[in-house]
């Protein structure tokens, strides 16, 4: 089994923010491009008097193939939270003011089901099914980057940060 790391994307914000549409967002696109998503870490440290730090780690897994797998794993730090009240349209809402790093780190996966472990001739076996299928490899590392890339300008539209379309949209021909 082994790993090939994508480049990671990096996110930074300061301001107000609806901290659960940010969260509902995340979770929207993972169902909509088949990952699970799991919480992997959750850290509230004592206030002080700017407001809260808040750390999530969420992992987000899928299987492409038999041989591969996807792994995205977002880190979220967050400084001087403060719920504040605002009104949109009319309305009170509770939104969240503050800063909030994010960073995004992908990883393929290969033979995540270990059908070539065990022994000597299965891990032969696996280093020339890894060799034989480098392009593949190749192939399924742009499609990982190119998704981590949507769900950046997505999140970066969210926190209205860029414009309503980015270049990637459409590059894997999916909807």
């Amino acid at each position: 089994m082994g790993t090939v790391p994508t480049k990671r994307a990096i996110l930074r914000y300061s301001g107000i923010f609806d901290f659960d549409g940010l969260y509902a967002a995340v979770i929207d696109w993972a169902k909509n491009y088949n990952f699970m998503w799991h919480e992997v870490d959750y850290k509230h440290k004592v206030p002080n008097p700017l407001g809260a730090e808040q750390e999530w780690k969420w992992l987000l897994t899928k299987e492409a193939t038999e041989y591969y797998a996807y792994e995205i794993l977002f880190t979220v730090h967050s400084y001087d939270l403060q719920e504040v009240s605002v009104e949109v349209e009319g309305k009170t809402r509770t939104l969240t003011k503050g800063r909030i790093y994010m960073f995004i780190d992908g990883k393929i996966i290969t033979d995540y089901a270990k059908k070539f472990s065990g022994s000597k001739f299965k891990e032969w076996m696996g280093k020339y099914y890894a060799k034989a299928y480098d392009a593949d490899t190749s192939d399924q590392w742009d499609k990982l980057h190119y998704r981590i890339l949507s769900l950046h300008a997505i999140l970066k539209k969210y926190f209205e940060m860029q414009t309503q379309k980015h270049p990637y949209k459409g590059y894997l021909r999916e909807n």
